[in-house]
């Protein structure tokens, strides 16, 4: 499975998803981010790849939404509710981060925070 994180700069949320999902139990992963002076700024060609795609707040959707309708419809896009408190690799992001995936995952229990934008 192709996942996909999104969050503002791609320098502390997305980027830690990334480098502790990918790999990990054969899911490959990447990130994003939504504005101008994100380290990599999202794609429609991100979004085209990722079988779920994972945005950190409600305003990540939002953008995506406005600037990408067409490539998101039929998508899978899941808030995940983590603000930017957080440093890159922070302990407390990465157990919040398990916590939160791991329910939305396809060989994990059904979650309740999925939204389908399609």
């Amino acid at each position: 499975m192709k996942l996909l994180f999104i969050c503002s700069q791609n320098r502390r949320r997305s980027l830690t998803a990334e480098r502790i999902f990918d790999g990990v139990a054969g899911h490959q992963a990447r990130s994003a981010g939504t504005e101008d002076g994100a380290r990599i700024r999202v794609t429609p060609g991100h979004l085209g790849w990722a079988d779920l795609i994972f945005v950190m707040e409600r305003r990540h959707r939002d953008r995506l939404r406005a600037k990408f309708g067409q490539e998101i419809a039929g998508k899978q896009v899941i808030c995940l509710q983590i603000p930017d408190d957080y440093t890159y690799m922070d302990d407390a992001l990465i157990t919040r981060l398990e916590a939160t995936v791991a329910m939305d995952l396809p060989d994990a229990p059904a979650s309740g925070s999925s939204e389908d934008v399609g």
